[in-house]
């Protein structure tokens, strides 16, 4: 049979699998039931399964002779949304939804898994099939430093996002930086409380707060390339308990994103630029402060070999090359973290589609995908799977 046909015969298992996977959403680390569905099928399919952190699922393939290690990844994780979707095959976990595409990315993979499986005599080399949870909170770290891209090593990672901004049969596929390195701060700026009537008597937060929020923005416009750019954001303020008293602390919090490679030099980061400003501000305002960077992960680049590798294989889709565009977003996407020590790519796969009312912003209450897309991206994995060890050997 030949390679379209057999993922045209699995169209609607990819389709079952995808919507019986957004009935039952679950949040990162808790994804009890999704690694269970996972780890059944890849079990089904011959695969050496095994559980990385809590709830990731790895399932290997070995080929016919020895060779590299392909790793596929999908993630597993929902959001904590309130769905409003209508649609039949809606949450059934009240205040989480599948808002991101990850259920249909877990679908994908695990179709694409069994049709590799077939062609287990003819590949020089194995395949990692792996299932990351908590990618909203950079789940991929702890699956390194569990052992994921080790024994068998791995030479070569690739990954896909499903993605509604582009229609259905588009692609997105860029070399070097396409996703933005991320981190979630919280700032806290201490002062000295006092009556607000006798304000020189007090340290006030919340002034403070306020010049350092609008003086951080010279971080993204007069401190960084424009051509590599930066966000920072501020989502939270906190601070005071009545309009007549001034604070002895304000909190603030937030996301700083960019496009920057890692230089590994702080000061000149987006992060130590960041701190280097809101020190001198507080000395200022005679404030103190502690900055946490809690958690996040560097930009994802990608490797221009692998994503010709990728390129290849839609051709042999027979997609339309004008429909493959670059595409760069200051989103986040800790597959990056992967793609830091390992040669990636990571694509997106349009499931935009105004008449089936596809096209919500990812992460909003009403969120869905084209599920003709699916198809595609298990086509995709395949080909480009096949076509790596076809480079290789």
């Amino acid at each position: 049979m030949h390679l379209s046909d057999e993922v045209k015969a699995l169209e609607q298992e990819v389709v079952e699998l995808r919507r019986d996977l957004h009935e039952h959403p679950e949040l990162g680390w808790e994804e009890h039931r999704t690694a269970e569905v996972v780890s059944g099928y890849l079990s089904r399919l011959g695969l050496e399964v095994e559980r990385v952190t809590t709830t990731g699922v790895v399932g290997l393939l070995q080929g016919r002779e020895s060779g590299p290690t392909l790793m596929l990844r999908a993630d597993i994780d929902a959001l904590p949304i309130q769905e409003e979707t209508g649609l039949p095959f809606s949450s059934k976990n009240e205040g989480k939804m599948h808002a991101c595409g990850h259920d249909g990315h877990t679908a994908m993979l695990l179709v694409a898994a069994r049709i590799l499986a077939g062609y287990r005599e003819r590949l020089q080399g194995n395949i990692k099939f792996v299932f990351q949870p908590n990618e909203e909170s950079v789940g991929a770290k702890a699956m390194i430093d569990e052992g994921v891209l080790e024994s068998p090593r791995v030479d070569c990672c690739l990954g896909q996002h499903l993605w509604c901004p582009l229609p259905t049969g588009e692609l997105g596929l860029s070399s070097g930086p396409i996703m933005a390195g991320m981190d979630h701060f919280t700032l806290r700026i201490k002062g000295k409380g006092g009556h607000t009537a006798a304000p020189h008597m007090a340290v006030d937060p919340i002034l403070c707060a306020s010049e350092i929020i609008q003086s951080i923005q010279a971080v993204q416009t007069r401190e960084t390339d424009p051509l590599t750019p930066v966000v920072i954001m501020f989502g939270q303020i906190n601070g005071g308990t009545a309009s007549n008293v001034i604070p002895d602390q304000v909190e603030v919090s937030g996301t700083l994103r960019h496009l920057c490679p890692e230089s590994g030099e702080r000061e000149s980061s987006p992060q130590g630029r960041m701190e280097r400003l809101i020190s001198h501000i507080c000395q200022a305002h005679r404030a103190g402060y502690g900055l946490d960077f809690l958690y996040g992960h560097p930009a994802l680049v990608n490797d221009a070999g692998i994503v010709d590798l990728v390129r290849e294989a839609t051709r042999s889709c027979g997609l339309d090359q004008g429909a493959v565009q670059p595409l760069v977003t200051l989103a986040g996407e800790d597959f990056s973290e992967f793609a830091a020590r390992v040669p990636s790519a990571f694509y997106f796969v349009g499931a935009g589609n105004e008449e089936k009312g596809t096209c919500y912003p990812h992460h909003h209450p009403c969120f869905n995908i084209d599920e003709d897309a699916l198809s595609i991206g298990v086509e995709l994995h395949v080909r480009s799977a096949l076509e790596y060890f076809h480079r290789q050997g």
